[in-house]
């Protein structure tokens, strides 16, 4: 079993989506922790609503090729999500890649770990809060350090829908 992690996010009916989400990842990997939902300033469109965002761990034993174009984009179709070359469109899920085992991954459309931990606090802060110890494959760089010169303030904490996925993965 690979140990890996998932950023999440939303923005169209995010409470329901998210909870879809998980529900149809559990039917085909084990979902071993979700962090806590943060609710975040859309990237270069503040007329949008507010994304819900979180990480999620899991342990699986799809290659991690699969695991992104077969399992994550899947789940992300069935919810409906529609794909454009918009990267800040608004979406119901959005399910990415983050880090898989300890494996460093440069293929064209597959970049492991994900670039976007180092520069986004919504990927960055849930990582450092289910896994403080995490260190980056290649450079070892702590998560912790990554946090520590963040701007922290654009993230809410949801405690109601996290608390509500927390109970889905007890159930």
């Amino acid at each position: 079993m690979i140990d890996a992690y998932i950023g999440v996010g939303s923005n169209i009916d995010p409470e329901q989506h998210l909870i879809d989400g998980l529900q149809h990842l559990r039917q085909r990997v084990d979902v071993t922790t979700v962090s806590t939902v943060y609710q975040t300033i859309p990237l270069e469109r503040p007329e949008q609503p507010a994304y819900l965002n979180a990480v999620w761990r899991i342990n699986t034993t799809f290659p991690a090729r699969s695991l992104k174009f077969e399992v994550l984009r899947r789940i992300e179709s069935i919810l409906g999500r529609v794909r454009t070359g918009d990267s800040y469109q608004a979406r119901t899920l959005d399910l990415d890649l983050l880090l898989y085992g300890d494996q460093m991954i440069q293929e064209p459309d597959l970049l492991i770990p994900d670039p976007d931990i180092r520069k986004r606090a919504f990927i960055a802060v849930p990582l450092a809060e289910i896994n403080p110890l995490l260190r980056l494959p290649g450079t070892h760089e702590p998560i912790t350090r990554i946090i520590s010169g963040m701007d922290i303030s654009d993230l809410t904490p949801v405690p109601l829908i996290t608390q509500h996925l927390q109970r889905i993965l007890t159930s």
